[in-house]
């Protein structure tokens, strides 16, 4: 649930098709917003929404009723006053309510400070006027209000006028209209609003600008975007992989206990995703803390399979999922998606042969000429014996680039004859089914974050069972995030033999290996690189997640080619 729908019952009444005065105010800072926030059920907190609520802490303490004009007794201030008019379908909560004489005085509270020149800010000032449009529907005299701002201690009056009203009135029409699109608004432009948006990193606004310009041959400035996209997640996923241990709450910690010893305490805004393999149990306080947080429960095989994932409700969006299954009945768009996929994958493979010390020319000329070929695929059957040719001169190479540290790859049990699977026959081919794994895990989450259905690919096409977008999406991630993994797992002695279990139905990583292999993984998804699109620093998992965002944009029609990640 969001913050805001926690003060403002917002997301009830878009439901119920009422308007709030924090809709009304969203509006009149971007439009887009208010649909990113109401309509796609989109969220996500910062510094300045935290202290937002640390200065609202105090006024919502207590809800209270409005009291009557006519009783003496009635208290003379009170604090969290819920309100509604079904017949202007305007819905609000007032911060503060003053009664002064005959006339009711809402206060709003913000955290921050005025404008420099004086007065209120329009998103301020049209939350206010619905809140005294409310009291007036109410019988309760309103001539005048306050916006009281927390960092300066200053109260700035704003007089309800008739202007007021008429901006209030139009607003709820605004607003309904906003709603009521299927797609968001586009962003704005070069705007100094968006450095302090909370939603900016789903909105993307730079980015979306820098792409629609781009497909319309509108020429576009050389520097670097402004990175609105942390450069990092504080957050990181919790992998739980002791059979019998047990995920419970205290607090806003998760525990982590196997047969009463404490294995782990971890804060829960230090998690984005809790990972448990095999026999791990995870309590139901556990798993309402954090559903109600957001985060998802990833639930592995003991073989690191991936199997399901527990979370709380999805988007409210349907129309991103809509979209998605329309457009991927086109075979034409499905085509030229799968392209890009495995056009993209195709070069960071040949790239990472080529930083790795490949230097057989003859075959790395084979190698691009296979990828310019692709293009030349007439249907997803034929693109995927395209695919087939470049894996196959790829793994033809891979074992190049393995160089444990003693130089001898067959000694250390490192030697790679090929890719095979279910079961991994070798070491190399175990880590990278473990690998694929966890990014098909990361690929999933960032989809459903992003509103898509993991499982209804446009590449792969979609199977029971089978997570089809999440593989289209991590085609081109596979190089770069996991086969690069293995090799610094490898070469750098982060793994060794003992890391491994062989018989003859298989080889499989060992506890102590999967341990190893996941913190070179999750090194590498948090290394950060040159966005090589948009030219700004950041870590492998949030291009991850910034991708899944393009892609739904892209079934969407906001922009009109996914843009691909492929690194020189």
């Amino acid at each position: 649930m969001l913050p805001n729908e926690r003060q403002h019952g917002g997301g009830t009444a878009a439901a119920e098709g009422m308007v709030t005065g924090d809709m009304l105010a969203q509006h009149a800072y971007c439009p887009r917003r208010l649909h990113l926030m109401y309509a796609e059920g989109r969220w996500a907190d910062n510094e300045h929404t935290d202290a937002g609520r640390w200065v609202h802490r105090n006024a919502d303490r207590q809800e209270d009723l409005l009291p009557a004009l006519a009783d003496p007794d009635a208290p003379r201030v009170v604090r969290s006053v819920s309100l509604e008019c079904l017949e202007l379908g305007l819905r609000a909560k007032l911060d503060l309510l003053e009664l002064d004489g005959d006339q009711s005085v809402p206060v709003e509270i913000k955290r921050g400070h005025g404008p420099q020149q004086g007065g209120t800010y329009p998103p301020e000032r049209v939350q206010l006027g619905a809140q005294a449009v409310l009291l007036r529907a109410h019988g309760h005299p309103c001539e005048y209000g306050f916006i009281y701002y927390a960092e300066t201690r200053t109260r700035v009056r704003v007089d309800i006028d008739e202007a007021l009203r008429a901006e209030v009135v139009e607003g709820i029409a605004a607003v309904k209209r906003v709603l009521a699109l299927p797609l968001s608004p586009p962003p704005l432009v070069d705007s100094p609003k968006c450095p302090k948006c909370s939603v900016v990193g789903i909105c993307l606004p730079d980015e979306t600008n820098l792409l629609t310009a781009r497909a319309a041959g509108v020429p576009t400035e050389d520097e670097p975007l402004r990175r609105f996209v942390p450069p990092r997640d504080d957050a990181l996923p919790l992998y739980v992989q002791e059979q019998g241990a047990q995920v419970g709450k205290r607090g806003e910690t998760l525990t982590v206990t196997l047969r009463g010893a404490s294995l782990a305490d971890v804060r829960l805004l230090d998690v984005s995703q809790l990972v448990v393999h095999g026999g791990v149990s995870v309590t139901a306080a556990a798993l309402h803390l954090l559903c109600e947080a957001g985060i998802p429960v990833i639930h592995m095989t003991i073989g690191h399979w991936f199997i399901g994932m527990t979370s709380g409700p999805s988007l409210r969006n349907a129309f991103d999922r809509a979209a998605q299954f329309a457009r991927s009945a086109e075979p034409a768009f499905c085509l030229r998606l799968a392209k890009s996929f495995v056009i993209a994958k195709g070069r960071n493979q040949r790239t990472l042969l080529v930083r790795n010390g490949y230097s057989e020319e003859p075959a790395r000329d084979k190698l691009r000429q296979a990828i310019d070929a692709v293009d030349e695929a007439q249907s997803l059957e034929t693109l995927l014996g395209a695919e087939g040719r470049i894996a196959a001169l790829y793994f033809g190479a891979f074992a190049t680039m393995i160089r444990p540290r003693d130089g001898d790859a067959e000694l250390t049990g490192f030697d790679f004859n090929g890719r095979n699977r279910r079961p991994p026959r070798d070491p190399v081919n175990a880590m990278l089914s473990f690998g694929y794994a966890m990014l098909t895990k990361d690929a999933t989450v960032a989809l459903l974050a992003a509103g898509l259905d993991p499982y209804w690919g446009v590449y792969h096409q979609p199977r029971h069972g089978r997570p089809s977008l999440a593989l289209d999406l991590m085609e081109e991630f596979r190089a770069l995030i996991v086969d690069s993994a293995v090799i610094t797992a490898i070469n750098t002695g982060v793994v060794d033999s003992s890391c491994f279990e062989t018989t003859s139905h298989g080889c499989a990583l060992t506890a102590k290996g999967r341990k190893a292999f996941l913190r070179t993984y999750e090194v590498r998804m948090d290394q950060l690189i040159t966005h090589p699109v948009f030219e700004y620093r950041v870590s492998w998992r949030r291009v991850l997640a910034v991708q899944a965002q393009l892609l739904a944009r892209v079934f969407r029609g906001a922009i009109t080619d996914y843009p691909a990640i492929t690194t020189r």
